[in-house]
């Protein structure tokens, strides 16, 4: 039975059809003879993953630390030269999101700066064809995860971008330090004394 029960965790996971919904019903989406198909809607969450393999790797959390970015920016060069991280990433001190810079704010700068650079050649080029660079997000959680982090409070605790992005003024090309599971977020809240409380990250 335990056996069975596992099969079936993993065929959901990888998004494979399971019979039953586990309460002895239909399973989800099923269709009773004579009633009408039921027509799903491509906005509503699922689970469910492409391929099995995409849903182990998205079980373990397996995916680069070091991602391929299509221009090899440069952390700790504009770090040294006064920029701070809210300079690029602006909106993380009013919002959830901070913003991954477009190749018009790049060129802002770099029309007139360092613009003989192959990489900054690179970004005239994407800018040339009207395109945005198509960066690699470093950090992410799963949409299975359904976890809804937030910048803002954690900058007006004062939680310095290093805790979780690592010391960037070491750092070229933004790679994963922190492994961002429920355990290291757990420990960081425990440790200031923030809730830890499941509604505070999950929805």
């Amino acid at each position: 039975m335990i056996g069975l029960i596992g099969s079936c965790a993993w065929l959901a996971v990888a998004g494979m059809p399971v019979a039953g919904d586990g309460a002895g019903g239909p399973a989800q989406g099923a269709t009773s003879p004579g009633s009408p198909a039921q027509v799903e809607s491509t906005d509503v969450f699922t689970p469910g993953h492409s391929t099995a393999w995409s849903a182990v790797r998205d079980f373990f959390d397996w995916r680069s630390r070091d991602p391929v970015q299509p221009i090899a920016y440069t952390h700790k060069v504009h770090l040294a030269n006064g920029l701070q991280c809210d300079s690029c990433h602006t909106g993380a001190a009013q919002g959830p999101i901070a913003v991954i810079p477009g190749v018009k704010f790049c060129m802002s700068c770099h029309l007139v700066i360092a613009a003989d650079k192959p990489e900054i050649k690179k970004i005239a080029a994407y800018q040339a064809r009207g395109e945005e660079i198509p960066w690699v997000r470093v950090y992410d959680y799963s949409p299975s995860a359904h976890v809804r982090f937030n910048h803002v409070p954690h900058i007006r605790a004062q939680v310095p971008c290093s805790t979780c992005h690592g010391d960037m003024t070491k750092q070229t090309t933004a790679r994963r330090v922190v492994d961002m599971n429920m355990g290291y977020c757990i420990n960081c809240h425990n440790v200031n004394q923030a809730s830890i409380d499941c509604q505070t990250c999950h929805f």
